[in-house]
């Protein structure tokens, strides 16, 4: 059953557990929201005549989730995705705020496209925050109008699945957006090393006898990013990172003071390169960076427990049925990650006790919001109610029956997971996430 959004100033969740300020998520209490905003929390609390009730069931309540890196695809390619049925994923997922990157069409790189983006999104439970471009029509020449996208909302710069490849025009980049206090997100590849890789390059590669992409690849544009952040002091944001010299590179370059941030996807602390052997070619497990090595795993999970990875995000990558059932070498990149995030990490994160749950809330929480320097929501009384409600071992079956997403292109359709955002409340809406 899958429950509409709807709009409820007044709320009470009864036996839920807040984590988040100065709850611990070990004691069971209630919640009461009125006109928007948390207006108690105790214990025994009594419904009010106007009052929506739901039962928590002893489920943690914390601050909102936000996701820095997904694909809405609107405008323009809204046979994938629309802003709609992307914050209807990202709400399932737990997610009450996202920031979307510009690979649309048009692209990002006005601030008219900035402006119609949250106009659009207005209206939804989820707050979409516009990622500007770097350079105009991301063709890497030119800068876009970074001031200006800033002021009608923008809160960062990328040119996306496109690297900065120009460093005359990073270092022009980040010297800029330093003056504007905003990160520059980098795709980071060198194409000349990557192309045309399909996937990981190693021994699975020259088994299955296709082109490999090297780490290498990504790698030496991370080490020229780094230098280029060193000299002009701006802020260089390593989108999706996958490789355990990435990850050391980033924690050497922070531990110099260089301001450098990073974020990595939960395919990439949990699945390998073997996975597409296994499936047989699967275009489902094709994605960019490529899904690489157990050791590369294992330093994602690593980076993040020592805080050298700031941030958990998806690069949810909408694509229709008829993209990606084709040959491998022509399928496009890129899965649908929101609706599965949470769970992923508490089986590989949590679960395994990698994280603890503060941990792992903070790589969901306050970590991407900092980034893109946006306020992180608090759970006192008296603040703008922005709250997941989740569950850490409820078990359930990601199918595609309850697929909140305009796109399918999943690997974990059919996978029991264990964990889940049961709801989530924002904008004086409420979202029951109903299987």
């Amino acid at each position: 059953m899958k429950t509409e959004p709807r709009k409820t100033p007044s709320l009470l969740l009864k036996n839920c557990k807040p984590i988040g300020g100065i709850y611990t998520g070990n004691e069971q209490s209630d919640l009461r929201i009125r006109d928007g905003k948390i207006a108690e929390v105790g214990s025994g609390l009594a419904p009010a005549p106007d009052e929506l009730v739901h039962d928590a069931g002893g489920h943690f309540v914390s601050p909102g989730w936000m996701d820095m890196h997904v694909h809405f695809r609107e405008p323009g390619q809204e046979h994938k995705e629309t802003i709609h049925t992307g914050c209807r994923s990202a709400a399932f997922g737990g997610f009450t705020e996202v920031a979307c990157m510009p690979n649309t069409t048009p692209p990002i790189h006005t601030r008219d496209v900035v402006e119609y983006i949250r106009n659009v999104a207005s209206g939804e439970p989820v707050a979409v925050h516009p990622i500007g471009c770097v350079t105009k029509e991301r063709k890497g020449r030119s800068l876009a109008e970074m001031a200006d996208m800033k002021k009608g909302g923008a809160v960062a710069f990328s040119d996306d699945g496109d690297p900065v490849y120009d460093p005359a025009v990073m270092r022009t980049a980040l010297e800029y957006s330093s003056m504007l206090d905003r990160p520059v997100i980098n795709h980071e590849e060198d194409l000349a090393l990557s192309r045309p890789g399909h996937m990981h390059e190693g021994s699975i590669s020259t088994k299955l006898g296709l082109e490999g992409t090297p780490s290498i690849a990504e790698e030496v544009m991370i080490a020229r990013d780094l230098l280029l952040a060193e000299l002009t002091g701006g802020h260089i944001h390593v989108a999706h990172i996958s490789t355990r010299n990435a990850v050391q590179m980033v924690r050497e370059a922070k531990a110099k003071g260089i301001r450098v941030t990073t974020e990595v996807c939960p395919h990439h602390f949990d699945l390998t390169h073997e996975e597409i052997e296994k499936r047989g070619f699967d275009t489902n497990v094709k994605m960019h960076p490529p899904l690489r090595t157990q050791d590369d795993v294992d330093a994602m999970i690593e980076g993040l427990r020592d805080g050298t990875i700031d941030a958990i995000c998806t690069d949810h990558a909408p694509h229709s049925i008829e993209e990606k059932e084709v040959e491998f070498i022509y399928a496009p990149n890129g899965i649908i990650g929101l609706e599965t995030a949470w769970s992923i990490s508490v089986m590989r994160l949590l679960e395994p006790g990698h994280l603890t749950l503060p941990q792992l809330l903070e790589k969901f929480i306050r970590a991407p919001r900092e980034i893109l320097r946006l306020p992180v929501p608090a759970l006192e009384v008296g603040a703008e109610a922005n709250l997941t409600l989740f569950s850490t071992d409820e078990t359930w079956t990601y199918t595609e029956a309850v697929i909140r997403s305009k796109s399918r292109n999943s690997p974990y359709i059919g996978q029991t997971m264990r964990g889940r955002a049961t709801g989530i409340y924002h904008r004086g809406i409420w979202v029951l996430n109903e299987l």
